[in-house]
């Protein structure tokens, strides 16, 4: 089987996040760059920046698990994916498990956690939602064993 190249998955998940802005009002796609980029600046694998580029495509409903499931990618992509995507009402507990599981995704969410707790990210949110995420984030890298911090 052929599979999609770095490029392709960066043209697919930019396409499928068309639109989408994050907390802060910036296009998604910046957000979805910075982690593939913090992957390949922790040392990652092609594998691990594809599923960086796609980490957030299943949970924010932007792609399909049909789709994710049939895409031309390899089964380590797709584990990945589907290991950082958090599911409606599962504890953070289980979430932080399945992580550590999956080979290859702690990585990804590691480069995820830092980007979302960067200070310029979070210094344009107000009071109340910088206190709770920088909460939940600190919460989630201790679950992972990750130090405390973003961890540029």
């Amino acid at each position: 089987m052929t599979y999609l190249s770095l490029a392709e998955v960066e043209q697919i998940a930019r396409a499928a996040h068309e639109g989408q802005t994050d907390k802060a009002g910036r296009p998604y796609a910046e957000h979805l760059a910075a982690v593939a980029e913090g992957v390949r600046a922790r040392g990652g694998s092609e594998a691990q920046r594809a599923a960086a580029w796609l980490h957030d495509s299943v949970e924010d409903d932007r792609l399909s698990v049909e789709w994710l499931d049939s895409a031309p990618l390899p089964a380590e992509v797709k584990a990945m994916v589907l290991a950082v995507t958090k599911r409606p009402g599962e504890p953070a507990e289980e979430y932080a498990a399945r992580i550590l599981a999956t080979p290859g995704a702690l990585l990804v969410k590691e480069a995820d956690l830092a980007h979302n707790a960067d200070p310029a990210r979070q210094a344009v949110l107000d009071a109340a939602t910088r206190e709770r995420l920088t909460a939940k984030y600190a919460g989630m890298r201790a679950l992972l064993g990750l130090p405390a911090g973003p961890q540029g």
